[in-house]
C-alpha cells in the first residue's frame, strides 16, 4: 500500500471540476484508490462519494492506493493534487 497526505491549497476546497477529472485518472487503475477526511473515507473512483466529504481549503486528505498498479497510481495522483487542489 502505498500513501500520501495533503492539505488542499485551492480557494474551493475539492469541488466538481477537478473531482471529476482525478475521478477519471484513477478509473483507469486497477489498484484501490481511496481519499479519507477526517474520520470519512471514499473511493477515489465515485465521484459522488468524493463530493460527498466535502473538502475545504486548509482541510487535510490522506489518499492511499493499494493493488498491482499502486506505485503508479499513487504517483499521478499526487501530482494531480499538487497541480489542481
Amino acid at each position: 500500500m502505498r500513501e500520501f497526505t495533503y492539505t488542499v491549497t485551492d480557494d474551493e476546497g475539492i469541488h466538481i471540476r477537478p473531482a471529476g477529472l482525478i475521478v477519471k485518472k484513477m478509473k483507469m487503475y486497477r489498484s484501490d484508490v481511496t481519499i479519507t477526511h477526517g474520520e470519512d473515507t471514499a473511493d477515489l473512483k465515485k465521484l459522488f462519494a468524493l463530493m460527498g466529504l466535502g473538502v475545504q481549503k486548509g482541510e487535510t486528505v490522506v489518499v492511499k492506493a493499494n493493488g498491482e498498479d499502486e506505485d503508479e497510481a499513487i504517483s499521478i495522483a499526487r501530482a494531480f493534487f499538487e497541480e489542481n487542489l
